[in-house]
This record gives C-alpha cells, structure tokens and sequence, in this order.
C-alpha cells in the first residue's frame, strides 16, 4: 500500500492559514540549511496531492519564470512531479503532469493508495487534510512550525470528526527558527 503524507506549515498558535487564507507569514527567513532542506526534500520522488485552491496558488507560481529564478531546484521538481488535483468545480487543469479527480475525495485516495507506486504527499491543502484524515488515510504528517503568532486563522484540522492521536517520529530545527515535526498516525 502506498504511503500517504502531509507536508504542511503552521504558526507558533497552530493556524494552517490567517485570515482570508494569508500565506505571507510562511515564507522563511533566509538560512541557507533551511533552504538547503527545502531543496533536499523537494528532491524526492513521490505524487503531489492538491485541492483547488492550492493547486490554483501552486499552479500560478512554479511554473514561472520568477519561481525558476527564485528557487530553480525546488521549481524544477515541483514542474516535473506528478500531481493529483481534487476538484468538483474545475473542468480542466492546465499545470503539466497534472491530473484532475473529481469523485468522492476518499474513496479516490483509498484508490490511488492501493495501487502500486510511488508515495505520495498533500501540500497545503486543509480541507482535503481534515476529511483524509478523519477517514485514517494519512500515514505521517511532516509539519513545519513557522516562529509567527497570528491570533486567528484556520487549522489544517478544522472539521475533523474525532481526535487525532499522533505519534512524534522526528525533529528538526534550524537557524531562522523554524522547527520542523514528524508524526506517524497511530494505529
């Protein structure tokens, strides 16, 4: 069975997004190990799991010239990895290496998770996050804790149904402060 990660950023009080879905605060501070760990996990095989409103975000970034620039590794790998996009409202994806699912979120991820393959890993993606994981199909959670409060905003577990009992399999931190967590699900 395929491995289903989430890789995700939260502030120091917990929230997946601010208000109106603000992502600024997640953009690091310089530090060339951090960078140097962005680049490296970005190396990694795998399949890049989205809902819409982060594949549209994702989407309208690293495919530019301005992410090639900025980040050439990370751009390169991101272009180049498979993606799955869940979406009832989109018709068409345009993002190369990109595939649209439109049916029920999961029983199409208990699907994709039987089949043989690489793992695979959400980025962003909390509504996709909470509903996966209500249903116990998330294997390990790498979160990285950003040093910003920002007193209100989402979690990326927001409507899950029951508590989620987690195991802490790794840590990391670096000079800009950021930490970053690693959580196999209990069993």
């Amino acid at each position: 069975m395929r491995k289903l990660a989430v890789f995700n950023s939260v502030t120091l009080d917990g929230y997946f997004t601010g208000t109106g879905g603000d992502m600024s605060w997640a953009h690091a501070a310089e530090d060339p190990e951090w960078n140097a760990f962005v680049e490296s996990n970005a190396s990694g095989g795998g399949v890049l799991l989205f809902g819409r409103i982060t594949y549209e975000m994702m989407a309208s970034f690293w495919p530019t010239p301005n992410a090639k620039k900025a980040y050439p590794v990370v751009a390169d790998r991101m272009n180049a990895l498979p993606k799955v996009v869940f979406s009832r409202t989109l018709d068409k994806v345009s993002w190369e290496n990109t595939g649209l699912l439109k049916g029920d979120l999961v029983e199409e991820v208990r699907k994709l998770k039987n089949q043989p393959g690489e793992p695979m890993v959400i980025l962003g993606s909390g509504s996709i996050v909470s509903q996966l994981a209500s249903a116990g199909l998330i294997d390990e959670y790498q979160i990285v804790v950003v040093p910003v409060a920002l007193g209100k905003g989402r979690t990326m577990f927001d409507g899950i149904k029951e508590k989620q009992a987690l195991k802490l399999t790794g840590t990391r931190s670096f000079g800009n402060g950021n930490v970053f967590l690693t959580y196999a699900a209990r069993t």
